[in-house]
């Protein structure tokens, strides 16, 4: 008896990526539209991998030219231009054979995406490292400073400990390991995409529970970045324990 489309629908749903290709063959030559429309939805699936396969193997580059030396770590930051909240920095390792697709500039991928992958690199990475720097350090030494320690901190943390850093634009003082600092590297780079989605979920997560212990300033929303709501509950409220007092000289 011949297949429904609602059981094909269903083949198609449990069939492995690898062996697609041989079940869109298999029912080619069904003329009914419901197949030929999983046939097509498919075939798009699998060309939508290829290519993201590829450009995940582009931003490998400085992973392989640099692994002959050892642990290969992306580290990038995030929170350097918020009012409130800490910088927080990430620090990732991925395996040589990483297979994790949709790696990128975490501002370039949605709030979901972002929590998926979090999930993927922290499960799959060779060693992760998050360093973290208050509002009352930033105050005291400037945000460059204090993105610096959040770095270190987070390199720190990481067992095994890398051979070369690859570094979102920035070069880290007074640390031994070679730097490679590579301009919008989250762009550029698997492992510091990788560092960038782990820093950035982490802070988002830190910013959500803020906003809890202290509301009435948006901060699951802004995140602790200047919106027009965030700079009207300064101006009526004040400064929060969490706030930057060197940001917000100009609001209150």
């Amino acid at each position: 008896m011949k297949k429904t489309i609602a059981e094909i629908s269903l083949e198609f749903d449990l069939t492995e990526e690898s062996r697609m290709d041989d079940l869109c063959h298999t029912y080619k030559d069904d003329a009914r539209v419901g197949v030929q429309n999983l046939i097509k939805k498919a075939i798009k699936k699998q060309n939508e991998l290829r290519t993201e396969r590829e450009r995940i193997k582009k931003l490998e580059i400085y992973e392989r030219k640099y692994e002959h030396l050892g642990y290969v770590c992306g580290i990038d930051e995030v929170g350097r231009g918020p009012l409130a909240g800490p910088v927080v920095a990430g620090a990732v390792i991925l395996p040589k054979d990483c297979q994790i697709l949709y790696l990128n500039d975490s501002k370039q991928l949605s709030a979901s995406r972002r929590e998926e992958l979090y999930d993927v690199i922290m499960k799959e990475a060779v060693a992760v490292g998050i360093g973290y720097r208050s509002p009352a350090r930033i105050d005291e030494i400037n945000i460059l400073q204090a993105t610096y320690e959040a770095m270190k901190e987070a390199v720190s943390k990481l067992k095994p400990q890398p051979q070369v850093l690859l570094n979102d634009a920035v070069t880290i003082p007074d640390v031994l390991i070679q730097q490679v600092p590579l301009i919008k590297g989250d762009c550029r780079s698997v492992s510091i995409a990788a560092a960038s989605i782990v820093a950035k979920v982490t802070r988002d997560r830190l910013m959500v529970e803020y906003d809890k212990i202290i509301p009435g300033y948006h901060l699951a929303s802004n995140k602790g970045y200047g919106s027009a709501e965030h700079i009207e509950a300064l101006k009526k409220f004040g400064p929060s324990p969490i706030h930057r007092r060197s940001f917000i000289k100009h609001f209150c």
